[in-house]
Protein backbone atom coordinates (compact mmCIF):
# COMPACT_ATOMS: atom_id res chain seq x y z
CA UNK A 1 0.00 0.00 0.00
CA UNK A 2 1.33 3.86 -0.66
CA UNK A 3 1.16 6.68 0.90
CA UNK A 4 -2.11 7.63 0.17
CA UNK A 5 -3.29 4.88 3.34
CA UNK A 6 -3.93 8.07 5.67
CA UNK A 7 -4.87 7.47 9.02
CA UNK A 8 -8.09 9.58 10.09
CA UNK A 9 -8.19 10.85 13.48
CA UNK A 10 -9.59 8.37 15.62
CA UNK A 11 -8.31 5.04 13.20
CA UNK A 12 -5.47 3.03 14.63
CA UNK A 13 -2.42 2.69 12.47
CA UNK A 14 -1.71 -0.65 11.07
CA UNK A 15 2.03 -2.16 11.85
CA UNK A 16 3.59 -3.31 8.38
CA UNK A 17 2.83 -6.94 9.00
CA UNK A 18 -0.48 -6.29 9.90
CA UNK A 19 -0.35 -4.34 6.36
CA UNK A 20 0.59 -8.21 5.23
CA UNK A 21 -2.53 -9.27 5.90
CA UNK A 22 -4.66 -7.69 3.32
CA UNK A 23 -6.02 -10.03 0.82
CA UNK A 24 -6.12 -7.30 -2.02
CA UNK A 25 -2.46 -6.23 -2.55
CA UNK A 26 -3.23 -3.95 -5.18
CA UNK A 27 -5.07 -1.22 -2.76
CA UNK A 28 -3.56 1.95 -2.77
CA UNK A 29 -5.45 4.02 -0.81
CA UNK A 30 -7.70 4.55 2.57
CA UNK A 31 -10.96 5.57 0.03
CA UNK A 32 -10.54 2.18 -1.77
CA UNK A 33 -9.84 0.03 1.64
CA UNK A 34 -12.65 1.55 2.96
CA UNK A 35 -14.93 0.19 0.40
CA UNK A 36 -13.56 -3.01 0.49
CA UNK A 37 -14.64 -3.03 4.26
CA UNK A 38 -17.61 -1.56 4.06
CA UNK A 39 -18.75 -4.34 1.35
CA UNK A 40 -17.10 -7.06 3.71
CA UNK A 41 -19.06 -5.10 6.37
CA UNK A 42 -22.37 -5.31 4.68
CA UNK A 43 -21.92 -8.93 4.13
CA UNK A 44 -21.28 -9.43 8.35
CA UNK A 45 -24.35 -7.71 8.95
CA UNK A 46 -26.32 -10.17 6.96
CA UNK A 47 -24.73 -12.79 8.64
CA UNK A 48 -25.87 -11.37 12.03
CA UNK A 49 -29.08 -10.71 11.08
CA UNK A 50 -29.78 -14.15 10.44
CA UNK A 51 -28.20 -15.54 13.98
CA UNK A 52 -31.33 -16.81 15.86
CA UNK A 53 -30.89 -16.46 19.75
CA UNK A 54 -26.51 -16.37 19.73
CA UNK A 55 -25.19 -16.05 22.55
CA UNK A 56 -23.53 -12.22 22.02
CA UNK A 57 -21.39 -11.94 25.34
CA UNK A 58 -18.90 -14.88 24.84
CA UNK A 59 -15.47 -14.30 23.21
CA UNK A 60 -16.33 -16.57 20.15
CA UNK A 61 -19.08 -14.68 19.34
CA UNK A 62 -16.98 -11.80 19.89
CA UNK A 63 -14.10 -12.79 17.54
CA UNK A 64 -16.51 -14.56 15.39
CA UNK A 65 -18.29 -11.67 14.11
CA UNK A 66 -15.01 -9.18 13.73
CA UNK A 67 -13.58 -12.14 11.02
CA UNK A 68 -17.39 -12.09 9.30
CA UNK A 69 -16.95 -8.13 9.19
CA UNK A 70 -13.63 -8.01 7.96
CA UNK A 71 -12.15 -11.39 6.73
CA UNK A 72 -12.97 -11.04 3.18
CA UNK A 73 -9.85 -7.88 3.21
CA UNK A 74 -7.87 -8.71 6.07
CA UNK A 75 -6.04 -12.58 7.05
CA UNK A 76 -6.34 -11.93 10.70
CA UNK A 77 -9.86 -10.59 11.19
CA UNK A 78 -11.11 -11.92 14.26
CA UNK A 79 -7.80 -12.72 16.07
CA UNK A 80 -6.56 -10.66 19.21
CA UNK A 81 -3.87 -7.86 17.87
CA UNK A 82 -0.15 -9.57 18.99
CA UNK A 83 1.34 -5.55 19.48
CA UNK A 84 0.97 -2.47 21.14
CA UNK A 85 -1.29 0.40 19.72
CA UNK A 86 -1.79 3.85 20.47
CA UNK A 87 -4.97 2.86 22.37
CA UNK A 88 -5.95 -0.30 23.79
CA UNK A 89 -4.62 -2.78 26.61
CA UNK A 90 -1.44 -4.27 26.53
CA UNK A 91 -2.43 -7.56 24.29
CA UNK A 92 -1.28 -10.69 26.70
CA UNK A 93 -4.50 -8.72 28.33
CA UNK A 94 -7.18 -8.62 26.06
CA UNK A 95 -8.82 -12.00 26.31
CA UNK A 96 -8.85 -11.51 30.31
CA UNK A 97 -10.19 -8.07 30.02
CA UNK A 98 -13.00 -9.07 27.54
CA UNK A 99 -14.09 -12.00 29.33
CA UNK A 100 -14.38 -9.36 31.83
CA UNK A 101 -16.53 -7.14 30.03
CA UNK A 102 -18.69 -9.83 28.84
CA UNK A 103 -19.59 -10.45 32.61
CA UNK A 104 -19.90 -7.34 33.22
CA UNK A 105 -22.52 -7.14 30.92
CA UNK A 106 -24.42 -10.38 31.25
CA UNK A 107 -24.41 -8.89 34.93
CA UNK A 108 -25.71 -5.35 34.18
CA UNK A 109 -28.96 -6.98 31.67
CA UNK A 110 -29.79 -9.20 34.06
CA UNK A 111 -30.02 -6.65 37.44
CA UNK A 112 -31.11 -3.74 34.95
CA UNK A 113 -27.97 -1.90 36.18
CA UNK A 114 -28.11 0.79 33.48
CA UNK A 115 -30.81 2.21 30.77
CA UNK A 116 -30.44 -0.49 27.59
CA UNK A 117 -28.94 2.24 25.05
CA UNK A 118 -26.55 3.80 28.30
CA UNK A 119 -25.57 -0.27 28.74
CA UNK A 120 -25.29 -0.27 25.01
CA UNK A 121 -22.68 2.96 25.15
CA UNK A 122 -20.70 1.72 28.27
CA UNK A 123 -20.03 -1.70 26.54
CA UNK A 124 -19.39 0.07 22.94
CA UNK A 125 -16.55 2.38 25.24
CA UNK A 126 -15.34 -0.34 27.10
CA UNK A 127 -14.80 -2.59 24.01
CA UNK A 128 -12.97 0.44 22.38
CA UNK A 129 -10.79 0.68 24.89
CA UNK A 130 -9.62 -2.47 25.36
CA UNK A 131 -9.16 -2.89 21.42
CA UNK A 132 -9.34 -6.34 20.80
CA UNK A 133 -7.83 -6.27 17.08
CA UNK A 134 -5.95 -4.57 15.03
CA UNK A 135 -8.29 -2.77 13.14
CA UNK A 136 -11.78 -2.32 13.48
CA UNK A 137 -12.58 -1.48 16.70
CA UNK A 138 -14.72 1.01 16.26
CA UNK A 139 -17.30 -0.25 13.75
CA UNK A 140 -17.16 -4.07 15.76
CA UNK A 141 -17.96 -2.70 18.73
CA UNK A 142 -20.50 -0.32 17.68
CA UNK A 143 -22.02 -3.68 16.16
CA UNK A 144 -21.57 -5.63 18.81
CA UNK A 145 -23.57 -2.81 21.33
CA UNK A 146 -26.10 -3.14 18.90
CA UNK A 147 -26.12 -6.66 18.64
CA UNK A 148 -26.45 -6.62 22.74
CA UNK A 149 -29.72 -4.08 21.99
CA UNK A 150 -31.37 -6.19 19.61
CA UNK A 151 -30.53 -9.99 20.29
CA UNK A 152 -30.60 -9.91 24.11
CA UNK A 153 -32.62 -7.08 25.30
CA UNK A 154 -35.08 -6.84 22.37
CA UNK A 155 -34.56 -2.97 22.25
CA UNK A 156 -33.77 -0.99 18.48
CA UNK A 157 -30.09 -0.67 17.60
CA UNK A 158 -28.56 2.71 18.30
CA UNK A 159 -28.48 5.21 14.93
CA UNK A 160 -24.35 5.59 15.51
CA UNK A 161 -24.30 7.75 12.31
CA UNK A 162 -27.24 10.35 12.52
CA UNK A 163 -27.01 10.41 8.52
CA UNK A 164 -23.36 11.02 8.09
CA UNK A 165 -20.70 8.08 7.45
CA UNK A 166 -18.50 7.56 10.62
CA UNK A 167 -15.81 6.24 8.64
CA UNK A 168 -15.19 9.80 6.98
CA UNK A 169 -14.35 12.93 8.84
CA UNK A 170 -16.96 15.11 9.66
CA UNK A 171 -18.93 16.66 12.31
CA UNK A 172 -20.44 13.46 13.41
CA UNK A 173 -17.63 11.79 13.69
CA UNK A 174 -15.67 14.15 15.96
CA UNK A 175 -18.17 14.45 18.35
CA UNK A 176 -18.47 10.27 18.58
CA UNK A 177 -14.28 10.35 18.85
CA UNK A 178 -14.84 13.57 21.69
CA UNK A 179 -17.20 11.70 23.67
CA UNK A 180 -15.31 8.70 23.66
CA UNK A 181 -12.29 10.70 25.09
CA UNK A 182 -14.63 12.31 27.92
CA UNK A 183 -15.42 8.48 28.87
CA UNK A 184 -11.89 7.65 28.94
CA UNK A 185 -11.73 10.22 31.99
CA UNK A 186 -14.59 8.55 33.06
CA UNK A 187 -17.21 11.42 31.51
CA UNK A 188 -19.99 9.61 29.82
CA UNK A 189 -22.24 12.69 30.23
CA UNK A 190 -20.80 13.43 25.61
CA UNK A 191 -21.33 9.75 24.50
CA UNK A 192 -24.98 9.12 26.36
CA UNK A 193 -26.28 12.10 24.89
CA UNK A 194 -24.05 11.17 21.36
CA UNK A 195 -26.29 7.55 21.61
CA UNK A 196 -29.58 9.08 22.84
CA UNK A 197 -29.70 7.87 25.92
Amino acid sequence: MSEGMDCPDGVTPLDPDEMEGLHFKHISTRGELDQLEQANITEGMKWLAKQKNPDVLTEGFVCDLHERLFGDVWKWAGSFRKTEKNIGIAPFQIAIQLRQLLDDVRYWIENDTYPPKELAARFHHKLVSIHPFPNGNGRHARIMADAVLTKLMGEPAIDWAGGYRLESMNERRNEYIAALRAADRHNFSDLLKFVGA
